[in-house]
């Protein structure tokens, strides 16, 4: 290497690398809630669909038979639906409430605690 030739390395400083860190940080920290926010509302759409078909089933077996049906079980024997859907926000399939009268099933709502976006209770949808 001649005289008075300075030679500069290549590549970034620890305070380059912490700063560029930092920013990854914020910028995660703003789309964090966003993304969660999201995930919850599609959970919410799904409930709506789901109770949607539900509730269809049970006046469409009201309809062709003349009554409600004794359980959900009934829904899927006469194939009204497929299986129970699991409730996006219990994830599990048990949870369903069912409002009964003297002649069976006439409505389903969901057996989540909690509240949604609206402040609405989810168990009263």
């Amino acid at each position: 290497m001649p005289r008075g030739v300075v030679h500069k390395e290549h590549g970034f400083t620890l305070v380059e690398l912490m700063v560029v860190l930092v920013l990854i940080v914020i910028i995660a920290s703003l789309a964090a809630p966003m993304v969660t926010s999201s995930i919850q509302r599609g959970r919410e759409a799904a409930l709506k669909e789901d109770l949607l078909v539900m509730r269809k089933a049970i006046d469409s077996y009201y309809s062709d038979m003349g009554s409600y049906p004794e359980d959900m079980k009934q829904l899927m024997e006469k194939r009204y639906l497929r299986n129970i859907p699991v409730d996006p926000l219990t994830e599990r399939s048990d949870t369903w409430r069912e409002v009964r009268d003297d002649t069976g099933i006439i409505d389903i709502k969901s057996g989540a605690d909690g509240k949604s976006a609206n402040d609405e209770p989810y168990n009263e949808w």
